[in-house]
């Protein structure tokens, strides 16, 4: 990236969404020195440019979108990745997430279905010199493969909780995901794994995503007898 790629104008834009978020409530310094460092600018098309820096969601391709600036923030501050954390991301749209998660320090491993979407992410970058893995696929059955991770943040509104991504926690790793109905509001969940059959659940905001493909996307809910226990953090 050259500075001309970066100019003092597409700084100055980030500082003020910067303060913007702050504003809204946004208080862990480490995500937004992230979102000051990433230049969202980067990830957009031409014609879209002059609004990169708005707090808005927008299309970017194959019926998905690059998420609001507040959203980013909300689930980068939920999860709370340190650096060296091994963390999955579901979903890589544009890719801008996956470089706020660099930026913070985290091993990133992101999936995304679209393989021209992937591609495009995959460029990007490494034009930033993001060092993340990406793969094609089901982001739905999570990467066993790789597994165990200390978070996961899934940037798609999930029907209910994949169990597949539950069991790819590591002990004391964080799932950061929407949950609700594919054509309204979901409310943003976090799941912490206390032991290798318990966890515990927080619920936080509304919000409204993407709706979240693949197997365990639409497969019915297991039966309880033998599932992992999630107790809420209120009980």
């Amino acid at each position: 990236m050259t500075a001309a790629d970066d100019s003092p104008v597409h700084q100055g834009r980030r500082a003020a969404l910067v303060r913007q978020l702050r504003a809204r409530g946004i208080a862990n310094e480490a995500v937004l020195t992230a979102l000051g460092l990433v230049p969202r600018h980067l990830f957009f098309d031409s014609g879209l440019l002059p609004q990169a820096y708005q707090d808005k969601a927008f299309p970017i391709g194959a019926g998905q979108t690059i998420s609001q600036p507040y959203t980013v923030a909300y689930q980068s501050a939920l999860l709370a990745p340190q650096p060296g954390d091994r963390v999955l991301e579901i979903g890589t749209g544009s890719g801008y997430q996956a470089c706020v998660l660099v930026a913070l320090g985290a091993e990133v491993h992101t999936i995304e279905l679209e393989p021209s979407l992937s591609a495009r992410a995959g460029r990007l970058l490494a034009r930033l010199g993001a060092s993340a893995t990406l793969y094609v696929g089901d982001g739905s059955v999570g990467l066993p493969t790789v597994a165990p991770f200390s978070g996961i943040l899934v940037t798609a509104g999930a029907r209910r909780v994949p169990p597949a991504l539950l069991r790819q926690l590591a002990v004391g790793g964080r799932l950061v995901v929407p949950v609700g109905p594919a054509d309204g509001i979901q409310r943003m969940l976090r799941i912490e794994r206390e032991s290798a059959t318990a966890f515990r659940q927080e619920t936080f905001a509304d919000f409204r995503f993407v709706p979240l493909r693949g197997a365990e996307a639409v497969a019915p809910a297991p039966s309880q007898s033998g599932a992992e226990t999630i107790r809420s953090a209120e009980s």
